[in-house]
């Protein structure tokens, strides 16, 4: 029961996105399997036992990014639980997130990119290969995530003042402009769209070849199938053309503002991650051109 009040919370109160949501209970799911299986209750609980917990995921094999998490999401859990008087303490409180390597946002060279969407393949008019271009054009174009993606609807796109009303994280809405060839893209594959004979019509801009509203995991197949074309690396998702979106502008001289804008970040302490790619890309350079590198 309690855990059901905290995942309502989490929803409307919080206004988390499913996505979250989910990874939300299933840390809970397993932390209350742990407890069944110590003998355990809630209120119960103390550090050691917390710690314990930890512990046995580290010596599973879990690595301490994921780990962090779970102990990000059960401290939350617990002091929602202390506000509803459930428990009296929070033994999450007492255990220190484990220490991480930083890793550099994964991107794709500008060039490939570029080359990839300059390209474009002969049957360009066919429905479904409008539509990936598309896909990847907002990606790569507006750094949008992918949950924003799949959530943009026909009537939120403005072709004549070139932008896109963007629907963020805890129903946070946004403005992201969009490039010329980017607006011509979106009015041939609608032109597309409207062309088909879908028994199921959807106002969502993406949509499958049924014409039901895209899924993550559509989208996901996309982007790697066509990443794989031009890059070898071994993480190829919507999120990574997110990350390229957003080195590409740093690079090419934006202010970290107004990247941080773009793409709709609370704070700029997220955004700042990408500076390090900026930083790695000049060391390289100096590397390559500098005889005594």
């Amino acid at each position: 029961m309690s855990k059901e009040k905290f995942i309502n919370f989490l929803k409307v109160e919080k206004r988390y996105s499913t996505h979250t949501v989910i990874a939300y209970s299933g840390e809970i799911d397993n932390f209350l399997s742990f407890l069944k299986d110590e003998g355990l209750l809630l209120h119960e609980v103390g550090y050691r036992d917390a710690r314990y917990y930890f512990s046995k995921m580290r010596e599973s094999g879990r690595q301490a990014s994921s780990i962090n998490r779970s102990i990000s999401s059960l401290r939350s859990f617990y002091k929602f639980l202390l506000r509803e008087g459930i428990v009296d303490n929070n033994p999450i409180n007492q255990v220190n997130a484990l220490k991480t390597p930083k890793k550099l946002p994964v991107v794709v060279e500008q060039d490939k990119m570029l080359r990839l969407l300059e390209n474009k393949q002969e049957n360009v008019d066919a429905f479904d290969v409008a539509r990936d271009f598309v896909i990847l054009e907002l990606l790569f174009g507006t750094g949008i995530r992918l949950s924003e993606l799949l959530a943009i609807q026909e009537k939120d796109i403005d072709t004549y003042n070139k932008r896109i009303l963007i629907l963020g994280k805890r129903n946070k809405e946004r403005f992201v402009p969009i490039h010329d060839t980017l607006v011509l893209e979106i009015r041939q594959y609608l032109k597309l769209k409207y062309m088909q004979d879908f028994k199921n019509k959807s106002n969502n801009l993406i949509v499958t070849k049924e014409g039901k509203p895209a899924y993550a995991k559509l989208v996901y197949d996309i982007v790697k199938r066509y990443l794989t074309q031009i890059t070898s690396q071994k993480k190829r998702s919507p999120h990574v053309l997110r990350h390229t979106f957003a080195t590409t502008l740093l690079n090419n001289g934006a202010d970290l503002n107004a990247i941080k804008e773009l793409l709709g970040h609370a704070g700029l302490a997220a955004t700042q991650i990408y500076t390090h790619n900026s930083v790695e890309r000049l060391k390289s350079i100096y590397k390559q051109a500098h005889p005594k590198a």
